[in-house]
């Protein structure tokens, strides 16, 4: 069976991924991923939501495509080249909004502000800054990360920096986490 048959896909997304391909980016968040993002998304009604890590809008179109209209989306990435293919197919929905900007910087910038749903797929958020991406989430919110199984683009050494994300994670109690051998290796951990 093919991914269409098992999943119906956002509107715009055939256009992002062709848009994506032709701009070379590579690192884009499978389908099966973005399938579970929605799904969750739905669990949050009147959410406030926040990707770290656009890149092209891949991943942005299946979280909004769950969300409901009340909800919001802020969606970080430091790429504007790869944001405006974002722009260009979801920038008209008004629940989200694009940010240009580093990672870390927006991170420190809105350190006070609380989301109900996020989905971390950068190093800021993840590798970088955890403790103040997990404090911005509220009670009962969903953290969600990917790429947590060995991958083919992963650099020299980062195995262990996944391991030890996933240790960390483990060893905190403000998190019950479920670990999952799906799509890239997913981790979704809900605050206590």
């Amino acid at each position: 069976m093919t991914e269409d048959i098992l999943q119906q896909f956002p509107e715009h997304y055939q256009y992002i991924a062709d848009a994506t391909n032709a701009s070379g980016f590579t690192m884009a968040s499978d389908p099966l991923t973005c399938s579970l993002l929605r799904t969750l998304a739905v669990s949050k009604p009147y959410g406030s939501f926040l990707e770290l890590g656009t890149g092209t809008g891949l991943s942005t179109s299946w979280i909004l495509d769950g969300m409901d209209k009340e909800s919001t989306l802020i969606s970080v990435d430091n790429a504007e080249e790869f944001l405006d293919i974002a722009k260009q197919f979801l920038g008209d929905d008004k629940r989200l909004k694009l940010v240009q900007a580093d990672g870390g910087e927006w991170l420190k910038e809105n350190r006070r502000r609380k989301f109900d749903f996020i989905f971390a797929d950068t190093w800021h958020g993840k590798y970088l800054m955890l403790e103040e991406t997990l404090t911005m989430l509220n009670k009962g919110g969903l953290y969600i990360i990917d790429d947590m199984l060995p991958q083919p683009n992963w650099p020299e050494g980062h195995a262990e920096k996944v391991a030890q994300l996933i240790k960390d994670l483990e060893a905190r109690e403000d998190l019950l986490l479920t670990k999952m051998v799906w799509a890239t290796g997913i981790i979704i951990a809900v605050k206590k």
